[in-house]
């Protein structure tokens, strides 16, 4: 399990590295502690720089997803394949 390091931060493997339910579940632990008023302000401030970072690399891996959700087409006999990129700029022109 991490431990918090003398700033507050919590020390592990690289946030960037993470899943997107780990990376999620760090930053709602985050906000928990945030929210109990019993960090001091550097501590504060380092678990939000974290935070910020964590709340960015969801965003990005969420946008990714649904990128990739709007470019799967159904095939007629129920598979799921991607549109070609052409077939996207098509569909989003209308």
């Amino acid at each position: 399990m991490s431990k918090p390091n003398k700033s507050g931060a919590v020390s592990g493997p690289k946030t960037d590295q993470l899943p997107f339910e780990d990376a999620l579940e760090k930053l709602e632990s985050i906000v928990e502690a945030m929210e109990s008023d019993e960090l001091p302000l550097e501590a504060l401030l380092a678990r939000f720089e974290e935070g910020t970072r964590l709340a960015r690399q969801c965003q990005s891996r969420l946008a990714e997803a649904e990128l990739k959700i709007q470019q799967l087409e159904q095939q007629p006999d129920g598979a799921l394949t991607l549109k070609p990129a052409s077939a996207i700029d098509v569909a989003d022109e209308r």
